[in-house]
Formats: C-alpha cells, structure tokens, sequence
C-alpha cells in the first residue's frame, strides 16, 4: 500500500520550540523521536520505505535529507505551502507516476497514535473499502466535547468484510461547546482526523472536476516527473494554483462514494502545547503538572514547564500555565490560551524579528 505522508507547515502554535527551520514535525515532540519519523515507522506494516512519499516545504528539503537518509522514501517538496487538496494532488499523482493503481493512505505528519495496531486495523480496512471504489476517511471516535476540531456526520451503516462501514452524511465546521456536546451524546459524529484512503484515479478524477485548475497544474507535473525539469515545474505550477484544503474543495463537494470509519486508537492532534500537556497526562506530577529539562516546581499546579536551553527554570505558586525555555527565547503564557501562539509570531513578523521565527 502507497501512502503520502503530509509534512508541510510552520507549526507556530509550538513556537518557540517550532521555528520555520525545524517545524513541529521534524521536532521530538512526543518524546519519541521526530514526527515525521514516527510517522514513517507506525505504517510500516502497510507501507514499506519504497511505497512512502513524504511532501514538505521546500525549505525542509534539505533536513529531509538527512534524517532519511539511507531509506528509500520518496521526498518532495513544495515552493509554497498551498493547503492540503494541491498536497494530496501532488501525492496522488506522483503515486501514479510510481506506478500505484491501488489504494493510497494520505497521513499528517503531526498526530500521535497511541493505540497502533487499532489504527493499522481501521487503515487496512480503508484500504479494501477504498480498492471497491470511493473516498475513504477514518472518523476518531470522540471521548470529550471539543470544539478545536472539525467533525464527520454518520449516515446508515453497512457490513463489510465484518466490520460496520458507514456513508458520510455530512463534514461540519468546528462548533461551539453545546454542539459539540450534542455531537458526543448522538453517537453519530466522529472528529476529523484530516486522513484519506483512495485509489490515485479516484482523487485526480475528483480533483478534474471541482478544481480543474489545480488538475491541470497536475498534468503539468505529471510529464516533468523523472527528468531535470521537474523543480521548474513546481514553481510555475504552484504560482498559479490556490491554496485550498481537501475537505472544502474536494469531500464538501464530491459525487463519489464517501465512507466514515470509526477509529478508536487513542488520537491526538498534538495541534497545541496544550494538547500535548492533555496527551502526556500519565506523567504528571501530584500537581498535575508536566515538566521537561532542568526545571524546579515549588506549589504549582496544573502547569507545562519546558527547559529546552541550558538554564535551571524555577517556578512558584504557578497555575495553569505554560514556560517554554529556549536558548534565543522565553515563551510564558496560559496554558489554555495556547491555540493563540501563532499571534506571537505574527507579531515578531511584522516587527521583522525574523531570526526567532
């Protein structure tokens, strides 16, 4: 089985840690290593080296490079981030360039998988789902009301290969906590995940149809694929193309077949420092609190210190808040209000900061 690992943006809600050198996913966030890798390693079971294409910014190219060297992944990259529907194109077609006629698994790069065998379980399901037709995408199952995160309405349920599939009724925005509630209580809606099974012919013949530009950007590639001309290529094609995501310009809209299925392996979108706080519950201290490097708590609560440079952090009577430390800045912030980091780094560039970016 092909897959497209996803590997594109700046993640600025991990600013400082995160900086448009060395992005979240390629950072050892979760403690085990860089994300993309982890990414890379969980699927191996489907995917060997060979059939893995990881798309990223062209400015990561070159740490790509080196993290992966000696395997035999596929890397492209991109001279401009333009959303997910040019990036799962772009995967779709170079899949088919491999000479991939089956299913396609299209992965972030960023999310963490407790459970793995349950969701190589609901993967491999995917793909003989997808081999009959159709678009494919795994639903999480929620275990809160959250309202960071957009959703997958149910419709009717079927049996295949004895396990309940379901059709998609609807994609819903991320709503307000009453919703979301709802949405809990129902049984019926499964956050999105943002991961897609297809057959490469399936995506690009929905792509010809509601985003013929982008599709004829594709071609375009498609002939420049395996000679020198290629990186030319992507810069006239990607000048010209929009930036558009794959839920609005492709599953909002399309004709084909659309399956939700249920996937309970312990998902994450590590979207936040504080979802990484949530995710990493088991090693809080009695204060509930989560700490990294050289740090010393003295009545603190519920808090995420992290020491990344080489001071001693020492903090007191904190509560709900976020210290990130590292060698050229110094993040403190409330630890909810961490969705908002990425206002931080707007603001350093406008003040042309850019060396901390």
């Amino acid at each position: 089985m092909f897959s497209v690992i996803m590997a594109g943006g700046s993640g600025t809600r991990f600013w400082p840690a995160s900086r448009n050198s060395a992005p979240k996913q390629f950072l050892n966030i979760t403690g085990k290593g860089e994300m993309v890798i982890e990414t890379c390693d969980r699927i191996k079971p489907l995917s060997r080296d060979e059939e893995i294409i990881i798309i990223l910014g062209r400015e990561h190219l070159e740490k790509a490079n080196h993290i992966f060297k000696g395997r035999g992944v596929h890397i492209l990259s991109e001279p401009e981030g333009r959303n997910t529907a040019p990036c799962i194109g772009l995967g779709a077609v170079y899949a088919r360039h491999l000479g991939c006629e089956g299913p396609v698994a299209f992965l972030p790069a960023d999310h963490f998988i407790a459970d793995v065998s349950s969701f190589l379980e609901v993967l491999g399901l995917a793909e003989d789902l997808a081999e009959e037709g159709g678009i494919v995408t795994l639903g999480i199952v929620p275990d809160r009301p959250e309202t960071g995160y957009g959703y997958i309405r149910r419709d009717n349920g079927a049996l295949f290969k004895n396990s309940t599939v379901y059709r998609v009724m609807e994609f819903v925005e991320k709503p307000d906590l009453d919703k979301a509630r709802s949405y809990l209580e129902s049984g019926e809606y499964y956050w999105n995940g943002g991961i897609f099974v297809a057959k490469p012919e399936t995506i690009l013949n929905e792509i010809k149809v509601l985003l013929p530009e982008l599709h004829r950007g594709l071609q375009q590639l498609e002939s420049a694929f395996g000679n020198d001309g290629i990186e030319k290529a992507l810069e006239e094609v990607y000048m010209k193309i929009e930036g558009v995501s794959f839920d609005y310009g492709v599953m909002e809209k399309t004709s084909e077949k659309v399956y939700v299925l249920p996937c309970n392996c312990g998902w994450t979108d590590v979207g936040s420092w504080e979802s990484l706080y949530k995710m990493r519950a088991q090693e809080y201290d009695s204060g509930k609190n989560l700490v990294e490097g050289q740090t010393l708590l003295v009545n603190c609560e519920g808090s995420f210190i992290s020491a990344k440079g080489k001071r001693q952090i020492a903090c007191l009577g904190l509560k709900n808040c976020l210290v990130v430390d590292t060698p050229d800045a110094l993040l403190v912030a409330d630890l909810s209000l961490s969705q908002d980091i990425r206002t931080i780094v707007e603001k350093l560039k406008m003040e042309k900061k850019e060396e901390l970016i």
